[in-house]
C-alpha cells in the first residue's frame, strides 16, 4: 500500500459527527432516536439574513472577495467584538474564513513550527479539533485539566506549572465546550498575571459562545492588561444567529491578521461571497431573533439541568454559557454495570433511543474526576423532557 503521511494519521476528528451518523443509521433503519449529541442551534436562520444573502445573489455578489472578507463584514466584526469587550478593534486586524474553526489550524500554523517540539496549551475536556490540530501540525498537545470542583474552569497554578521554555500558544474557551464552563474576570485576571511571566506565549482566545452567557456578563482575556497584542480573539455566526451551515467566522489580531489573510488565500481563497453578506446583516441588523434564542437557551438549560438531577446516580452543575450540560454520571455507571461512561452512552443509544456523547470524544478523562457526559440542549423543550425521561427510566430499569 503507498505510504500517507504522518501528518495525516495524526489528524483526528470530531466525535459529534461519528454519533451523528449511528443516529443517522438507526434512525435510517425506522427507530425512533431523540439526538442530543450535535452542537448547534435548532432554530432557523432569521429571516433577515435569508433575505440579505438572496438579495446579495440577485445583486450580483457571486465571485471571489478579498481574501480577508469583504470590507463592510470587517467593519462591522471589529465594531460588534469590541463593543462586546469595550475595547477599540480595527478593520484592518479582521480576517474572515468559512467558520471559525479554520483559525485554530491557522493559529498554530503560524506561531509554531513543525517538530520543533513547540508546545500548545489546551483544555481538556475540551473542543477535539483543538489537539487534532497540534497533533497534525507537529506541535506538543499539553492538556490543561477543567474540574468540576471549579465549575469546569482551571486552576491558574496547573497552568503555570506546564509552562515552558517551548510553550507557543495557549487555548482559551468561554463559554465553553463541552462543560458550558466559563472563566470569570478573576480566572482572566490570574492567567494574565501568568502570561505576563512568559512573553513567548501567546493566546487564542475562542469566543463563539461569547453571547451565549448565562449568567452575569461575558468576559474575554483581552480586557487584563497587556493581553490584547498576544490574543487571537475568534468568533463568528454560527452559534449566536443560528448560522452553522453558511461557514462564517472571523479572528481579530493586529500582528497575525496578515499572516491569516495568506493562510486564507492558501487554502479557501475567500469566505462565501453571498453569506458574507448575510453576516454582515445578522451583526448590524435587528438582534430581536437572536436575543430571544439566547433567552430560550437559558430556559432550557434551567429545564434541562433540573431534571437531569433528578436521574438516580446523576448530578449536573448548571453551565454558564453555551448549550451544554456535562452531568457526572460516574454512580449511574455502577448502578447499572456500565464499565465507563462510553458504555453508558452506547447503552442510552441503543436501549434507550437517546444520541449523547461520552466525556472521551473530549479528550482523555481528567485524572480524579469521574464519568461525564454531554447532552447539548439546543432542542426543544418537549424533547428535552421525554429524552431525559428516557434516560431516566432506563437507569431506574437496569439498576443491579
Amino acid at each position: 500500500m503507498r505510504p500517507l503521511s504522518r501528518r495525516t494519521s495524526e489528524l483526528g476528528t470530531e466525535n459529534a459527527f461519528v454519533v451523528l451518523g449511528e443516529v443517522n443509521a438507526l434512525v435510517a433503519e425506522g427507530k425512533d432516536v431523540l439526538s442530543f449529541c450535535i452542537g448547534q442551534p435548532d432554530f432557523v436562520t432569521p429571516d433577515n439574513i435569508r433575505d440579505a444573502a438572496i438579495k446579495s445573489i440577485q445583486d450580483g455578489k457571486t465571485g471571489y472577495t478579498p481574501s480577508p472578507g469583504i470590507p463592510e463584514l470587517r467593519e462591522a466584526v471589529a465594531q460588534e467584538l469590541g463593543r462586546l469587550r469595550g475595547i477599540e478593534l480595527a478593520a484592518k486586524d479582521v480576517v474572515v474564513a468559512a467558520g471559525a474553526k479554520p483559525f485554530i489550524a491557522y493559529t498554530i500554523q503560524t506561531v509554531t513550527d513543525y517538530g520543533e517540539g513547540h508546545e500548545v496549551i489546551f483544555p481538556n475536556p475540551g473542543f477535539p479539533i483543538y489537539e487534532s490540530q497540534i497533533r497534525c501540525n507537529g506541535a506538543v498537545p499539553v492538556p490543561l485539566y477543567l474540574k468540576e470542583a471549579r465549575s469546569f474552569a482551571f486552576d491558574p497554578e496547573d497552568l503555570e506549572s506546564k509552562i515552558t521554555d517551548k510553550t507557543r500558544l495557549l487555548i482559551l474557551n468561554t463559554p465553553q465546550n463541552p462543560t458550558g464552563g466559563i472563566l470569570t474576570r478573576e480566572d482572566l485576571a490570574a492567567i494574565a498575571a501568568i502570561l505576563r511571566r512568559h512573553p513567548q506565549v501567546w493566546v487564542y482566545a475562542d469566543e463563539i459562545y461569547s453571547r451565549l452567557v448565562h449568567d452575569g456578563a461575558f468576559a474575554s482575556i483581552v480586557n487584563e492588561e497587556g493581553m490584547l497584542e498576544r490574543t487571537v480573539i475568534a468568533d463568528g455566526v454560527s452559534k449566536t444567529w443560528a448560522m452553522t451551515g453558511w461557514r462564517i467566522g472571523y479572528a481579530v489580531n493586529e500582528t497575525l491578521a496578515p499572516h491569516f489573510t495568506r493562510w486564507v488565500t492558501n487554502t479557501e481563497s475567500c469566505a462565501g461571497h453571498p453569506n458574507q453578506y448575510a453576516a454582515l446583516e445578522a451583526i448590524t441588523g435587528p438582534q430581536d431573533a437572536p436575543n430571544e434564542m439566547a433567552r430560550v437557551f437559558h430556559e432550557r438549560r434551567d429545564l434541562i439541568v433540573g431534571l437531569l438531577n433528578e436521574i438516580p446516580g446523576f448530578t449536573c452543575l448548571s453551565p454558564g454559557g453555551a448549550f451544554y450540560v456535562w452531568p457526572n454520571v460516574s454512580e449511574a455507571c455502577k448502578m447499572i454495570g456500565c464499565a465507563d461512561s462510553e458504555e453508558l452512552r452506547k447503552r442510552i443509544l441503543h436501549e434507550a433511543g437517546v444520541a449523547v456523547l461520552a466525556d472521551i470524544h473530549f479528550g482523555p478523562r481528567v485524572p480524579g474526576e469521574g464519568q461525564h457526559i454531554r447532552l447539548s440542549y439546543a432542542a426543544s423543550n418537549d424533547d428535552i423532557v421525554r429524552g431525559v425521561e428516557r434516560i431516566r427510566d432506563f437507569i431506574v430499569k437496569n439498576k443491579k
